[in-house]
């Protein structure tokens, strides 16, 4: 009798929870068609990816250092200029902004790439209204966080994250001008592309993609005689004036910098760079476009249906008969752009033997969701969009919960310490608290190769502007003649990739200064990293001996 009893109990409680199961999916269907709800639905959804994998990542990077990527953005935002020698401004603005309102610590930087990728996802969902219904508007969003590029791989805020939102906004911009066709979409255009430039040059790729979808596009003639495509053009030049200005007095250096770092003269290479990027990103793509393709196929008699007919398994979400949740016109648009930015860079790189970074994938592949799912043959039923939700937060909680466990792998893995699983943190405040016994004043300028002299801005409590040696496009932070007014403390790892060069500049440039070596050791609950050796070069203030 108990136990009968008790098995009636634990089914009456798996039946309670199948009910609220059932209706949570109702809800949850309902509120992404609604039109008040859907916002919401929206908004809440990216708060909850933002916040999860916000804390994904401090679990996940305990371990390291911030990225030196990070550090350069946060050195940037340390003073407002019109550029910094490598990039346009925007992303240093964005950082300084940030750390206005926030510490200067590893958690906020992993918060600030996480809601970076939140605003591109908000910016996406837009998009997506703009030409499919609001139910597969959500599933755009959802695919997004599944997509690693807005969650495991955005961990590094720097200029390709930052493109994440100002080229959704080019996007969104160049769909409302080309449905309006005002004088206001034109100038709403215009200053989208200014904001995106002033992101990084790269995203003339985007905008030249915009504009070849205006030529080849069906109804071009409609937006081309329109004011909209000539006041986006004359917006964009006038809001970029001071930044052309600041070019100039530059003797346009940004420009030389992709030519001297990504000009390869062997084609071979090029060729096989062009594979990686395509494997990677492929790779990347392969993991939302695999969930929502099991979500749409799969039914409660799957496998039946599977053994019986396995052309039926995959054919059954698609349909030829019309839909009215897809906007052709719009479609075309995202259709064209996703494939031209999708080839164009390929065919550049091997043209013109560039070194094409995987990274630079990180913005130009927002669309694909939203590409896909735009097909009007394909049928969305409200099952699936329920089950690619649950897929996305299971993954998100199984990552949470298993990140513990992943950081002493990845530690072995980078045993030898190199970037992120350096000590740079700890050398940073070893420096600051020699520069503070000798000098008694804030340390100001640090001078070292990227990846170790913006670490040191970063983690030191007197955040030193950095300097980089036999750098021709420098950030403008700060530049030798202050280095050496100010004092400086130089630093060159020992076994770097350019110690060589870094010890000579340091020592053609310390006169009057004091030559060590100091080694460092990063621990992590009671694991020991490899231990760095640096040469480090301490230069007195102008007129002011180092002591003895």
């Amino acid at each position: 009798m108990a136990m009968t009893e008790a098995v009636s109990l634990a089914a009456g409680a798996r039946s309670r929870i199948r009910s609220i199961g059932r209706r949570g999916a109702a809800r949850l269907v309902a509120w992404a068609g609604d039109e008040k709800l859907s916002l919401w639905l929206v908004a809440g959804f990216v708060v909850l990816h933002v916040v999860l994998w916000t804390v994904i990542l401090i679990r996940l990077r305990a371990a390291q250092d911030v990225h030196f990527d990070v550090a350069e953005a946060f050195a940037w935002g340390q003073k407002f200029l019109l550029g910094y020698g490598k990039h346009p401004p925007l992303s240093g603005w964005v950082a300084g902004l940030w750390f206005m309102l926030f510490p200067v610590t590893d958690w906020s930087t992993y918060a600030l790439a996480m809601v970076t990728v939140g605003v591109g996802m908000m910016i996406c969902w837009a998009i997506a209204l703009r030409v499919v219904d609001r139910r597969r508007a959500f599933l755009v969003v959802v695919m997004l966080a599944i997509y690693p590029i807005f969650n495991l791989k955005g961990f590094k805020y720097n200029p390709d994250l930052l493109q994440l939102i100002t080229l959704p906004l080019v996007v969104l911009a160049y769909l409302d001008a080309f449905e309006k066709r005002t004088i206001r979409s034109g100038i709403w255009l215009g200053l989208a592309g200014a904001l995106a430039l002033m992101t990084k040059y790269w995203v003339l790729t985007m905008i030249g993609a915009l504009g070849l979808a205006a030529l080849i596009h069906p109804a071009r003639m409609l937006f081309l005689r329109s004011p909209a495509p000539w006041v986006a053009i004359v917006t964009l030049v006038v809001a970029m004036v001071p930044h052309f200005i600041w070019l100039k007095q530059v003797d346009f250096v940004p420009f030389r910098y992709p030519g001297d770092t990504y000009s390869i003269s062997n084609h071979i290479q090029s060729l096989e760079l062009v594979l990686v990027y395509i494997g990677h990103n492929i790779a990347l793509l392969a993991l939302p476009l695999v969930v929502v393709a099991v979500a749409l196929a799969w039914s409660p008699h799957a496998w039946m249906l599977l053994r019986r007919d396995p052309r039926a398994f995959v054919t059954q979400p698609w349909s030829r008969d019309a839909n009215s949740d897809v906007r052709m016109n719009q479609a075309r648009n995202i259709w064209i752009v996703q494939g031209i930015v999708a080839v164009g860079p390929l065919i550049g790189a091997l043209v013109f033997s560039i070194y094409l970074k995987t990274d630079w994938g990180i913005s130009l592949f927002f669309l694909t969701p939203l590409a896909v799912v735009a097909i009007p043959q394909l049928r969305l039923r409200r099952a699936a969009l329920v089950r690619v939700v649950a897929t996305w937060l299971v993954i998100s909680l199984m990552v949470l919960v298993a990140a513990p466990l992943i950081v002493p792998i990845t530690m072995l893995r980078n045993a030898a310490g190199q970037f992120t699983y350096g000590s740079h943190s700890q050398l940073a405040r070893e420096l600051t608290e020699l520069w503070h016994q000798r000098f008694h004043s804030h340390w100001k300028v640090v001078a070292g190769p990227t990846d170790v002299g913006e670490p040191m801005t970063f983690y030191s409590p007197d955040h030193p502007m950095p300097l980089t040696p036999n750098e021709i496009w420098s950030s403008g932070l700060t530049s030798l003649d202050e280095a050496k007014r100010y004092g400086f403390i130089g630093i060159c790892e020992v076994g770097g990739w350019n110690q060589q060069a870094c010890d000579a500049w340091m020592k053609q440039n310390s006169a009057g200064g004091e030559g060590m070596v100091i080694t460092t050791r990063r621990f992590f609950r009671g694991s020991a990293m490899a231990a760095t050796e640096w040469n480090v070069f301490v230069v007195p203030p102008a007129n002011r001996e180092a002591p003895e």
